[in-house]
């Protein structure tokens, strides 16, 4: 019983990558504009959030709404981002995330920077230049790519500052019980400013398709509201360095559904500076699961 919950964890893990990855392709597939899918989708996204994980309803401080704000500009960021340049380009950029935590960690955190934080972030920097080197073809699919590689960068920023704030939130709540539903909430909160911020660009809606409100629901209640859900269930179970791995199929995927469905194709200095990336972050979180399950010696404990 224990390993059928364990393997369904997984998998649940597994299917909330999955369903991350396909975003950039459905925000490119979408023709109303990039406020609008942006706009909308998060609309979406707060309400299946608020419907489907009610222990989140309540508890809501000022932390969850600064926490929220600068989830809110990952949401927008990314979407104006993916529709500027490559699917590739905008999903690596966002994972530049370890880059900033170098210096957020001491001043929000309080953490000490290791030997191999600065080994990581060093690689995450040489994958950003080697990334953004490359001439990327003005396509479609990427018609203003420079433009979209720097709020790619932006992108990046305020999600290390998401994910700061997070765990900021969380040592402050550590050995309670909401700190699940904390984070809930600041999802909800930020969709819920995402969609306010969105809205007086969004309107009014001249055209749109019943394929484009199809869209707009898949992003928001199944790319971000199912898969969020599956994120937190699955990371309770899941060992961190295995999900950090099952959770590369974003990164992955998205460029590859891109290709797929617009033929969108990266540079080839583009995929190798987003390889660097991915496996300087994995590498990372490889390294400090090895060291927090490393044993502890008796002379150690003599110390």
């Amino acid at each position: 019983m224990h390993r059928s919950s364990k393997a369904l964890n997984r998998l649940f893990l597994f299917a909330a990558a999955f369903l991350f990855s396909t975003g950039g392709a459905a925000i490119k597939a979408c023709s109303l504009t990039s406020w609008q899918v942006s706009g909308f989708r998060c609309g979406v996204a707060a309400v299946a959030l608020y419907v489907m994980l009610p222990g989140a309803r309540r508890g809501w401080t000022w932390r969850t709404w600064l926490i929220g704000a600068f989830y809110a500009a990952t949401m927008i960021l990314f979407v104006l981002s993916n529709r500027l340049t490559t699917s590739a380009n905008a999903i690596f950029l966002q994972s530049t995330a370890p880059l900033y935590l170098l210096f957020l960690g001491p001043l929000v955190l309080k953490e000490k920077i290791r030997r191999v934080d600065v080994v990581v972030v060093a690689a995450v920097a040489a994958g950003v230049v080697l990334l953004l080197s490359g001439s990327e073809a003005v396509v479609t699919t990427a018609p203003r790519p420079g433009l979209g590689n720097i709020l790619g960068v932006a992108t990046g920023a305020v999600w290390a500052l998401t994910l700061a704030g997070m765990r900021w939130m969380g040592k402050r709540e550590k050995g309670t019980s909401g700190g699940s539903e904390s984070a809930a909430a600041t999802a909800i909160a930020g969709n819920l400013i995402a969609f306010l911020v969105c809205l007086p660009m969004a309107l009014p809606v001249t055209h749109g398709t019943v394929s484009d409100a199809a869209i707009v629901l898949y992003l928001g209640v199944f790319q971000i509201g199912l898969a969020y859900i599956l994120l937190t269930r699955s990371l309770r179970e899941v060992p961190g360095l295995e999900a950090a791995t099952l959770l590369l199929v974003e990164p992955v995927f998205n460029p590859l559904w891109s290709w797929l469905i617009h033929g969108e194709r990266p540079s080839g200095s583009a995929l190798a500076g987003g390889a660097l990336i991915v496996l300087a972050a994995l590498g990372g979180t490889w390294w400090q699961q090895s060291r927090s399950a490393k044993p502890v010696r008796k002379a150690d404990l003599q110390r």
